[in-house]
């Protein structure tokens, strides 16, 4: 007798907006102001390339992880193909990364909470949100495809607004109260493509990747969808046309209709796109939109840290009471876990000011710990090529371009880590965040024969940790087979 596995029950429509929520961050809202002031219209260009890069790193993605449907995460083929330290460090890795995102999305939506209740205790949203994400993760993985299915066409419908009503704006020529008319000249008149020269290009690298954030959720998600040959190359296939419209879309009209260095880097660019056309409740929309793409930040990061442990604790890197499902197959002692350090969020809202610019400093370090896990995908995308062509072979889902784009996406990653040098802030993140490798290494040193004797354990109790040479067949009713011994070679 087996213990019960998670359960493929989130469908089509769910992952194709979990995929689309993904790829819409917060920062696109609130910080593309800045990325503008920073690199003017070339900022396009910036988002586009990022984009294409991360969409290499999304193929590889779905070709690893239907190469064996046992997998429930790229955690579980990193730790096959790269060895038990990969699933170690990876695992952890991404929960921080996301744990640190909540916190930073628990003191967002304070803010804008306080925007309509500005006498509210700062602690009340900050307790209700962390209440409400346990409600609704709970239940079933349905309720957190369901949540994130609205929040996503919240975002979907508010983008595609403004796209139309920019679009009306420069087709009427529509004055600006600056006095500017609404022409797709701005890209160039106001100093050329590339009006903050090459190092303002490059400083828009720094702050627009932080967009991209939770594009790999997918991946998270896939372990629980229904029928992942036919949903999950669907969900990544459509991540160029997402940033297409999504990004470059919103971003085009927003620099057509007002001249770049016009643009306020300290506001939203799409609050003043409504207010300029008249719309007078578009603080109220927008800080509602905004709102709400926090509260989906924050739902995706506790559903994904939430499976990211249960995998880890089946496998013997985490406690295993960090294993145990409810009825309905969700994993609740990892959701209250994770829960449990979104409280830090509350402490950090009583710090003061001073505290704000250091936790800048720790959301800054989770967006290069994110880095970091895309690297890892790669890593062991080569691995799998050298160690199992023949799943390459017989894969009806490829990577474009094989290793030559690994190589390349790393070249980018690399070039990233560079810019991310040329600013003091950034600069500061990535000296202290090897501190993290470095505790984790520690633990990993004493951990590991335990780890070892922790599979005994859990194939005593029941969890089959056997290794799966073949497919398993992703029907509605055909429940994963739980994750190979990532200690077992099978070249």
């Amino acid at each position: 007798m087996t213990t019960p596995t998670l359960e493929r029950n989130l469908q089509n429509r769910h992952l194709q907006l979990i995929a689309i929520g993904g790829a819409i961050g917060t920062g696109l809202f609130m910080g593309s102001g800045k990325t503008i002031s920073l690199a003017g219209p070339s900022i396009l260009l910036v988002y586009a390339i990022i984009g294409t890069m991360l969409f290499f790193v999304m193929r590889a993605l779905g070709e690893l992880l239907l190469s064996n449907l046992s997998y429930r995460s790229f955690a579980d083929f990193a730790g096959d193909l790269l060895g038990p330290w990969a699933t170690f460090f990876t695992g952890w890795t991404y929960w921080l990364c996301w744990v640190v995102t909540g916190v930073a999305d628990v003191i967002a939506i304070t803010g804008y909470t306080r925007f309509w209740f500005p006498n509210i205790p700062l602690w009340v949203p900050a307790i209700l949100l962390i209440a409400l994400l346990l409600a609704l993760n709970l239940p079933t993985v349905r309720n957190f495809g369901e949540i994130e299915f609205w929040f996503a066409l919240i975002k979907i419908i508010a983008i595609a607004a403004l796209v139309v009503v920019g679009v009306i704006m420069l087709a009427t020529h529509f004055q600006t109260p600056s006095g500017d008319t609404a022409s797709i000249t701005h890209l160039w008149d106001e100093g050329g493509f590339f009006p903050t020269g090459f190092w303002g290009f490059v400083a828009g690298f720094q702050i627009a990747v932080f967009a991209f954030v939770g594009i790999e959720l997918v991946g998270t998600a896939a372990a629980e969808t229904q029928n992942p040959q036919t949903t999950l190359p669907k969900a990544i296939n459509s991540i160029p046309w997402r940033i297409v419209l999504f990004y470059l879309g919103s971003l085009f009209v927003i620099l057509t209709v007002n001249p770049w260095n016009k643009i306020d880097p300290t506001q939203s660019p799409f609050v003043n796109m409504f207010a300029m056309a008249g719309i007078g409740i578009a603080a109220h929309v927008v800080n509602l939109v905004v709102l709400t793409s926090a509260a989906s930040s924050a739902n995706s990061g506790i559903y994904s840290t939430s499976r990211m442990v249960y995998g880890l604790a089946t496998q013997g890197h985490a406690p295993f009471w960090l294993s145990a499902l409810s009825k309905r197959r969700v994993p609740k002692n990892a959701l209250f876990f994770s829960c449990t350090f979104l409280l830090a969020g509350i402490v950090l809202l009583y710090a003061g000011d001073s505290v704000i610019g250091a936790f800048t400093v720790i959301t800054t370090i989770s967006s290069v710990l994110f880095i970091f896990v895309w690297t890892i995908i790669l890593c062991s995308y080569l691995a799998y090529r050298r160690k199992r062509p023949e799943l390459h072979e017989k894969s009806t889902y490829r990577l474009p371009g094989g290793i030559v784009s690994v190589i390349v996406v790393l070249v980018f990653f690399a070039f990233l880590i560079w810019a991310l040098t040329q600013e003091q802030d950034t600069l500061q993140a990535l000296i202290v965040t090897p501190v993290w490798f470095v505790l984790l290494g520690v633990v990993y040193f004493f951990m590991r024969h335990r780890i070892s004797s922790n599979k005994t354990d859990l194939a005593e109790v029941g969890v089959d940790i056997t290794p799966r040479t073949e497919p398993v067949p992703g029907t509605n009713n055909d429940v994963p087979a739980e994750r190979p011994d990532s200690s077992t070679k099978r070249d």
